[in-house]
């Protein structure tokens, strides 16, 4: 078996045998393939496809390619969420204590931002003293303790998948839907998880830019996962505009505290019932409720102070400081720095969800280098969404950053400039699109 074979095949629109899959994934992960005949595979996936038993072998030889985590001390099902990534996604810190009020236990890995979509390592590093880097040894100690772990993801998790995304980025091949889903699907694996809850987002602010592509996309995840005998559902959400009403790390964190206790956003919280119910259902804790009494019981949770006091247990089991007056203490303060205002009177039509999270890295939210360092105190505050009236000179939102920061101030008005671009304006009240677009079992 060789290489130049294999890329033969795929080029000529043959499907590859398994042999052929093992073949290629060994060789990236040992560096005994060059570059220049991975990137020619992987060019010739874009253009020709994969079929589904193609996608699940290469899901499956990447998840093995390095060390597969097990959960021998979880008493029920190991399950985990991914989101595809989005501006505003705070869906991960309020989850994971809410589902383990329900009694499912969760060991998540979690990775840093990149670009304006936002990373839930950053975001629990926001707070004092909490401890990201937990060794895998330890995880059960937290299990047993809170029945949930939060961390950074280990270097030697699916490493094959680490060189091929690498090289998908720098050779145009990151869009396809096979190297994409087989990509996240071989992470969730090799990270234990034997459910899985994707929210895969769509629209402006995300990867998928319309729902025919999440579509495809969550379809295509959930066939890998019926053939990898994982249970898999997707939650197609919206993202054409950013979730709930603050990106950037303590903002949203302290969005997150608010939704916790009883305050939150309608979007988030119905973005985050939604996975809560189906990973809870998934794990068989949902004790013979039927559909509605569970969402029921999981939003009463939100506001009643169940998911508060596990929060906060999560909080303070890693090591993060906490003020039982205003929840957790953060590194920096965020400070607003500027408003900017409608130009004209109407309603707001559209919220260019990119161009958002491109001004929020501009403030330093984010990275555009995984070198670069953040300004936790960075973000932007959001007063009007889709489907709001606004007057001329009315506040659409506030910059902010922390104070420490040392920002040149042509970056704010650089990131001005990015929000009124973002911001459309009409005379009519437009339809506003629900945050959960479907539903894929």
């Amino acid at each position: 078996m060789n290489m130049r074979d294999i890329i033969i095949a795929k080029r000529d629109k043959h499907s590859l045998t398994d042999e052929q899959i093992k073949f290629f994934v060994k060789g990236v992960t040992d560096g005994t393939i060059p570059d220049y005949q991975t990137s020619a595979l992987l060019m010739a996936i874009v253009l020709n496809g994969m079929d589904d038993r193609e996608m699940t072998t290469l899901t499956l030889e990447m998840a093995a390619s390095g060390n597969q985590m097990k959960f021998p001390y979880l008493e029920g099902v190991p399950v985990d969420k991914h989101s595809t990534g989005g501006v505003g996604d705070k869906i991960t810190p309020i989850l994971i204590p809410l589902i383990a009020t329900f009694g499912v236990e969760t060991v998540k890995l979690s990775g840093r931002g990149l670009g304006f979509t936002g990373g839930t390592v950053d975001k629990f590093e926001s707070i004092k003293g909490f401890n990201i880097e937990v060794s895998p040894k330890d995880f059960h100690m937290y299990v047993i303790q809170t029945g949930m772990v939060i961390s950074g993801q280990t270097p030697d998790l699916a490493p094959a998948d680490k060189i091929l995304y690498a090289l998908r980025d720098v050779t145009g091949t990151v869009d396809s839907i096979p190297l994409i889903a087989s990509s996240i699907m071989s992470k969730k694996i090799a990270g234990g998880a034997s459910a899985i809850a994707l929210d895969v987002t769509c629209g402006s602010g995300a990867f998928m830019k319309d729902y025919g592509m999440a579509k495809e996309l969550a379809e295509a995840m959930i066939r890998i996962g019926k053939l990898a005998e994982r249970k898999t559902v997707a939650v197609i959400t919206d993202m054409d505009q950013p979730l709930g009403r603050f990106c950037g790390n303590i903002l949203e964190m302290q969005e997150v505290y608010n939704t916790v206790t009883g305050k939150g956003e309608e979007d988030v919280i119905t973005v985050v019932t939604e996975l809560a119910f189906q990973l809870i259902k998934l794990a068989g804790k949902d004790a013979g409720m039927s559909d509605e009494v569970l969402r029921n019981e999981i939003r009463a949770r939100l506001s009643d102070g169940t998911c508060y006091e596990k929060y906060k247990e999560l909080i303070k089991s890693q090591g993060g400081e906490w003020n039982d007056m205003t929840g957790p203490v953060y590194v920096d303060k965020p400070f607003d720095c500027m408003h900017v205002n409608a130009p004209e009177a109407g309603y707001v039509t559209g919220m260019r969800a990119d161009l958002i999270g491109q001004a929020s890295v501009l403030l330093g939210a984010g990275r555009l280098a995984k070198t670069d360092s953040i300004d936790y105190g960075a973000g932007i505050g959001f007063f009007a969404k889709i489907g709001d009236k606004v007057e001329r000179g009315d506040s659409l939102c506030a910059l902010y950053q922390g104070e420490n920061s040392t920002l040149p101030e042509e970056r704010l008005f650089d990131a001005m400039d990015l929000i009124l671009e973002a911001y459309e304006i009409g005379p009519e009240k437009p339809e506003t699109k629900p945050a959960i677009l479907d539903v894929i079992t």
